[in-house]
């Protein structure tokens, strides 16, 4: 799929692009309504545009979207390998909730740079950055999906594959059309952009006007082991990251999701749970705890112990929720994306 030809964010608004410069303004209205509302994948279907229309966006922005599905034998959790106009690959998620949400996980990138290594996408190392209509196919993709089902997407996160804010400009037009009328129409606040701490990009989200949830993926409460499971700390030391999340809190009024997954004899003492309550006790925020997925060398703890954890953060005065494994047999989960089998 191709948007980038016919539709561009200038001023935080979906306008036309170059490939409909000479198309009335009519035109647009129709076409952003085929591509968002009757989530159309051929032109050919557009049936109010003309046909020398049709073949020209056919041939020169087509709706086609490249994917091979995996569906989890336990949950109601779908993976997607996109294959992308080069041939990079990428993977995304969709989880269907018993409470009827539609959450769709997406990548940023092709790869990571970050090498987290509890993470099976820094193996494939960094390839490029998406652009803003590659992420968006991700959502658009399981959309047509739904739609069969008189169902839609609810619910994105910034989650999958890749730094959301190391690719912020093509991150931000795409939450822009995802939260658009004129696009998907997703609230802002079902939007979620997860970040390692690119305090840049951290500091440049606090000045937007779109109220997403920010989440850090901190997963330690000091530099010393932070360091070691993820490299990026060493750019972006703890306190470096939290005094942007101060700002951030202060600018927006919003909460903040710290995500801290689990890893048996890592990261999961009680000694370290203490440590996370003095560490966020004074900011607006929750703690999302994550069981680790089979990833690497890493064993997630056993659930009495992760649940000693979250009570020891609980006695502390932290807001805990506790994130449960979608699609693990598919490798769908927190950590297990990869493109496997990439070239």
């Amino acid at each position: 799929m191709n948007l980038a030809k016919i539709l561009k964010v200038e001023d935080n608004t979906l306008q036309a692009g170059l490939l409909l410069a000479k198309e009335a303004a009519y035109r647009f209205s129709q076409i952003k309504m085929a591509i968002f509302k009757d989530l159309i994948d051929n032109w050919d279907n557009a049936t109010s545009l003309p046909m020398p229309l049709r073949e020209k966006l056919n041939k020169e922005a087509p709706l086609q979207i490249d994917a091979k599905l995996s569906q989890s034998k336990y949950s109601n959790t779908i993976k997607a390998l996109l294959t992308l106009h080069d041939e990079a690959k990428i993977e995304t998620v969709l989880m269907q909730h018993e409470d009827g949400r539609n959450t769709v996980c997406v990548s940023t990138q092709v790869g990571c740079a970050l090498g987290c290594t509890f993470c099976a996408t820094g193996s494939m190392g960094f390839k490029r950055n998406l652009r803003w209509d590659e992420i968006l196919a991700q959502v658009i993709l399981f959309e047509r999906m739904l739609k069969s089902e008189d169902q839609k997407v609810t619910n994105v996160v910034y989650m999958g594959m890749g730094e959301p804010f190391l690719n912020y400009d093509n991150v931000l037009k795409s939450v822009r059309i995802l939260n658009s009328p004129d696009g998907l129409n997703i609230g802002a606040r079902k939007i979620s952009i997860s970040t390692v701490g690119i305090t840049e990009g951290i500091d440049k989200l606090a000045d937007e006007d779109i109220q997403v949830n920010l989440a850090i993926s901190l997963h330690a409460p000091v530099d010393s082991l932070r360091n070691e499971i993820m490299p990026i700390n060493k750019k972006y030391p703890i306190q470096k990251v939290l005094n942007a999340v101060s700002r951030y809190i202060k600018l927006t009024h919003r909460k903040v999701m710290f995500e801290y997954v689990l890893i048996q004899d890592v990261n999961d003492s009680l000694e370290y749970a203490e440590m996370l309550v003095q560490l966020l006790r004074k900011y607006t925020c929750m703690v999302n705890l994550i069981k680790i997925n089979p990833v690497n060398k890493f064993k997630p703890p056993e659930a009495p112990h992760i649940q000693k954890f979250k009570e020891e953060l609980e006695h502390g005065g932290l807001e805990v929720v506790q994130r449960f494994s979608f699609g693990q047999d598919i490798k769908a989960a927190c950590g297990q994306l990869a493109a496997g089998n990439l070239d």
